[in-house]
């Protein structure tokens, strides 16, 4: 066997979402919502199961699904995208992976900035690439020149990049941004810019895509979800926007993966694309509000929360909360004690780990965030 996944534990989101349902424990591990998602786009898939083709689709998608993401960027960020750019992908991931596959080769480096989704690395070891990772460290999880210094070289090949940033709800600043983009200008590095939480983002920020930088619209290849931007996360339609040139590889990749999607699927979110900037504003509001809910009752039952700017997450510091355990501990007796799971932001570290930092899942309903609240008062007893 292969001992890159021979010896890959299951990973802690599985982990935790295994206990919470063995435990009956309010799940705000796993980031996936239970509201919010558009009827009518549901609809849309719904109908097109029944009254279009059921077939093979394109291989790079439907061609109205890469004409409505194009059409999107241009309306809600301003960058001038044209449907032969678009590879659509079953899933963010799916379009991650093809990216990697396609633009590292062996012994290529690559830099990561920890805690960081947990499908990055193995894929990157999976190309025999060579990872640099980043640490980047509470409560600011900022990026500095130093640390763009120490990690990016003429000998990097890509650059991972994630924002807003899961699992820490940075959404990075002008500078951080601008920081990143002259290191990779610099060194003629690509970046691999994964953005699907774009418009989930608070406070009247407005997402900056990477590829908006100056020197940058030629080296990004940037992830979007359909997912995520539809709370319709277990549809698994996402897509990679790059250079036509970058493109043409992450498509050649794909095609030997899950070679295409459900095209009912593609036809809903090139529907749900074309909604107006009301929908995307309500949709910010309510899930602003659900965070806001949690916030006030972490704060409420002992807690101190780290700011949280986009995503579906709100992280919490114990060591700051007064609670003196680890991460792990702290996760592993809440949800088996007091019935509410989170997310050790350790185990999204792969080496030097912070180990103070739990992350929560806020799209929830209220009723789900009021037991989840009343839940970690409990798991908070269990350490004083």
């Amino acid at each position: 066997m292969n001992p890159l996944f021979a010896d890959q534990p299951t990973t802690i989101f599985e982990h935790m979402s295994g206990l919470a349902r063995a435990h009956d424990a309010v799940n705000l591990g796993q980031g996936f919502p239970d509201f919010g998602w558009p009827e009518d786009v549901v609809a849309e898939a719904a109908d097109g199961l029944t009254g279009a083709a059921s077939q093979y689709p394109p291989m790079r998608g439907l061609p109205a699904l890469r004409e409505a993401v194009a059409d999107h960027y241009r309306t809600h960020q301003g960058l001038d995208f044209a449907a032969d750019q678009v590879i659509v992908t079953s899933g963010a991931t799916e379009a991650l992976t093809a990216s990697i596959m396609a633009l590292v080769s062996p012994g290529d480096e690559v830099v990561l900035f920890q805690p960081l989704y947990d499908s990055y690395l193995p894929m990157v070891r999976l190309t025999g690439g060579a990872p640099r990772l980043v640490r980047l460290a509470p409560p600011g999880w900022r990026i500095t020149r130093e640390l763009l210094d120490d990690a990016i070289t003429d000998r990097t090949r890509l650059v991972v990049f994630n924002n807003p940033h899961n699992p820490t709800a940075r959404a990075f600043d002008a500078e951080e941004m601008r920081l990143l983009a002259e290191a990779c200008v610099r060194h003629d590095a690509i970046a691999l810019s994964d953005e699907v939480w774009e418009h989930v983002v608070f406070d009247g920020r407005a997402h900056v895509p990477l590829s908006a930088l100056p020197g940058m619209k030629e080296r990004t290849v940037k992830i979007g979800s359909a997912g995520k931007i539809f709370s319709l996360t277990g549809w698994k339609v996402g897509w990679a926007v790059a250079p036509l040139a970058l493109a043409k590889a992450i498509a050649n990749a794909h095609q030997f993966l899950t070679f295409t999607t459900a095209p009912n699927l593609q036809a809903a979110a090139a529907y749900g694309l074309g909604k107006d900037a009301g929908y995307f504003a309500a949709m910010r509001a309510a899930f602003q509000d659900s965070r806001d809910f949690l916030t006030v009752g972490l704060r409420d039952a002992g807690y101190v929360p780290l700011p949280a700017e986009g995503t579906y997450f709100v992280t919490i510091d114990l060591a700051a909360s007064g609670i003196a355990a680890d991460d792990v501990s702290f996760c592993e007796r809440a949800v088996r004690e007091a019935g509410v799971a989170g997310i050790p932001v350790s185990a999204l570290y792969a080496d030097d780990p912070v180990r103070n930092v739990v992350r929560l899942c806020f799209a929830k309903r209220r009723e789900t965030l009021e037991a989840g609240i009343d839940a970690l008062r409990k798991a908070r007893a269990l350490f004083a």
